[in-house]
């Protein structure tokens, strides 16, 4: 029996028209340096909740949005928003096919696939919350093994505003996030207002695309599942779409289902993608299809470390050589967070509230993006190439020039 990647591609049903025989499931080979090795796992386990009683912290919060409510560290994991957003690039190798296949619907077809894959790693992670970036809040991340660097900024704290952009010889990514968090009771749902762009440089084509909600049920039980339900809209610059839907799950069968069309400018369907968001993506007929994208193994121990994911665990990596490059902004050197890494609850605690309290009484100062700038006037943000306001350029220059805020 033919593995899923050894699979045939569609047959000519009039529905999937599009030819896959060009579909490569192996990405193109990139000239890198050589690779760093990253660690495996975190400095300690995550904390225990059983005995938090999270009804007396959460019933206050009911109908409010809960990015705007302090929240025991323990409540936790040691990844800031900024650190989820890279995260999303985890299979970006789908990008770099995509960049390198000229038919524009297969292109369709690989970008549809990494934008499932964005969700995939939520499936693990339905015990903790993220750390909320402070306004002026950075992250970078370098991968030489993917061939792309990665530099976020939390641009705006009320309405609370993220923006990145990850640039690779392929292609180049950006994100502008805001999002709202609603707690119902025994629920909480996060609506997403997202632009993402990617630019294909060799193809000077650009792609947009929103985000869909999600919704973590059971939230006070240890019985908590996510679900991302909704449609995502692919749109290209040279009129061909994608649309995604999200297919909302119930309780019993938890399927995480997708199924999506690729459609050319006169509206009709040229390939066809159907499976699951936490595990993999086909393209074609049911019988007949092909994989296009698969989620990774886990690790082992991954439920003893927050259900992170091997590419999560290495988000907040610091050596020493790291250590002398990155500004004082870098999420990797927020107390707390640190602290609650290395499993030390009480004093993250502490740390977390110092810090809170510290952006509070900032709130009447004026920060405006360092490395980003507003596009026009809408509440999207794009990376500033000015000299003295180039993340990169200024990092080769070891910050000389630049003013940083103290954070923490």
């Amino acid at each position: 029996m033919k593995s899923d990647f050894e699979s045939s591609s569609c047959g000519d049903d009039e529905s999937h028209a599009g030819d896959l025989s060009h579909i490569s499931t192996i990405p193109p080979q990139l000239k890198l340096p050589e690779i760093k090795w990253r660690r495996s796992s975190l400095p300690s386990c995550a904390p225990d909740t059983s005995n938090i009683g999270l009804w007396n912290i959460m019933r206050k919060a009911i109908g409010k949005d809960l990015s705007r409510v302090a929240m025991p560290v323990i409540l936790n994991e040691p990844l800031g928003l900024l650190q989820k957003l890279c995260e999303e690039m985890e299979f970006s190798d789908l990008l770099d096919r995509a960049s390198q296949t000229d038919d524009v619907y297969l292109r369709l077809v690989y970008i549809a696939a990494f934008i499932v894959s964005t969700y995939s790693s939520n499936y693990y992670r339905t015990g903790r919350k993220n750390f909320n970036p402070l306004l002026g809040e950075t992250y970078e991340c370098i991968r030489e093994d993917k061939g792309w660097k990665f530099i976020a900024e939390q641009v705006s704290h009320h309405p609370t505003i993220s923006a990145c952009t990850c640039i690779s010889p392929n292609f180049i990514f950006s994100q502008k996030l805001q999002a709202k968090v609603k707690f119902w009771g025994k629920s909480i749902e996060i609506f997403p207002d997202s632009l993402n762009t990617l630019v294909l440089p060799k193809y000077n084509e650009t792609i947009t695309w929103n985000k869909c909600p999600m919704c973590i049920h059971n939230v006070l039980s240890s019985e908590r599942w996510i679900d991302h339900y909704g449609d995502v809209l692919v749109e290209s610059s040279f009129g061909t779409k994608a649309r995604i839907s999200f297919i909302q799950s119930d309780y019993r069968t938890r399927l995480n289902n997708v199924a999506g069309d690729i459609i050319d400018a006169t509206g009709k369907v040229v390939h066809k993608i159907f499976g699951h968001w936490h595990e993999n993506i086909f393209c074609g007929n049911d019988q007949t299809a092909k994989c296009i994208w698969r989620q990774s193994a886990v690790p082992e121990n991954s439920k003893q470390y927050y259900g992170f994911t091997r590419f999560a665990i290495e988000l907040n990596e610091l050596d020493d050589d790291l250590r002398k490059q990155l500004p004082p902004t870098d999420t990797r050197f927020r107390p707390d967070q640190r602290l609650l890494e290395a499993g030390k609850v009480e004093e993250a605690e502490k740390e977390k509230a110092r810090i809170e309290q510290a952006q509070r009484e900032r709130a009447g100062h004026v920060l405006p993006p360092k490395w980003f700038k507003r596009d026009g006037d809408s509440h999207v943000f794009i990376r500033d190439e000015d000299p003295g306001h180039n993340y990169w350029k200024k990092r080769e220059e070891n910050w000389t020039g630049v003013e940083f805020m103290q954070l923490w």
